[in-house]
């Protein structure tokens, strides 16, 4: 090969002006960002001293603790079954409805995709704290709070997946003048299934963190020996919690992953 049939790169290729032109600006970016919101990246490093002590009394678990968060663990993944089942099957239709592919009423399917957004609009929190006070504390409010969630945040990942299906077998089914219920239950869930038992696996494996969250609002759940563990100083007990969390997350995904490699 010839010089002149080499590749040719200008002085720009060659030193890789453009990749450290938008590193540099990426950079000047969080710069402004931070100074802007008042975030103090010094104040971190000053007080990374509290930090280590913060852990090193996590470090030492309240292993005694473990038997009295048992029940309230058990209803926080109550809870987030609950939440994330009611969810999800509210979900499915919604997500039909908003797939464009399978809806061509452009109208219809971005009037259910703005409902979808104004769905996920609303902060977990915010609806704990509303849900708390139409329904009382308990396990309720946090149920209801983790199915509007789930329902919002599933929808989106569902009819996004449904978009991605080969439509092959659906024109086929159409041509032999199947139903609409029979082509989703013969064309559509046998290509999405494995997807949506992951989504939804997933969607559970975040609720059950956020049902801990909602404890503090009074919603159930093991939330509130978290919130008393922390304001007694309690770290050793808060390590306990933070264990007990951790399995319970492990389980789901190891649960996740198993279902995936069988239904792929």
């Amino acid at each position: 090969m010839s010089d002149s049939e080499m590749p040719h790169r200008t002085w720009w290729q060659r030193y890789h002006v453009a990749a450290i032109g938008w590193t540099g600006l990426l950079f000047v970016l969080l710069i402004v960002s931070a100074n802007m919101t008042n975030v103090d990246p010094g104040m971190f490093l000053s007080n990374f001293d509290q930090f280590l002590s913060l852990l090193l009394q996590m470090s030492h678990p309240n292993w005694g603790y473990l038997h009295l968060i048992l029940q309230p663990l058990y209803e926080t993944i109550q809870m987030a079954i609950l939440g994330t089942t009611i969810g999800t099957l509210l979900a499915v239709p919604f997500s039909l409805l908003a797939a464009s592919n399978l809806v061509t009423n452009a109208l219809l399917h971005n009037l259910i995709r703005f409902f979808l957004d104004l769905v996920r609009t609303l902060p977990d929190l915010l609806l704990a704290a509303m849900l708390v006070a139409i329904f009382g504390i308990g396990s309720t409010a946090g149920v209801i709070t983790l199915s509007i969630f789930s329902f919002g945040v599933v929808s989106k990942l569902f009819y996004e997946v449904i978009e991605t299906i080969d439509m092959g077998p659906l024109e086929a089914m159409k041509s032999v003048g199947a139903s609409k219920i029979t082509i989703i239950w013969y064309a559509v869930l046998p290509q999405i299934l494995n997807q949506f038992v992951s989504y939804f696996l997933y969607t559970l494996e975040i609720n059950v963190r956020a049902s801990t969250v909602l404890g503090y609002l009074g919603a159930g759940g093991i939330g509130v020996f978290l919130q008393r563990s922390l304001g007694e100083l309690n770290y050793d007990n808060t390590a306990i919690i933070v264990l007990a969390m951790l399995v319970v997350v492990l389980l789901i995904d190891g649960i996740s992953n198993h279902l995936r490699r069988v239904l792929l």
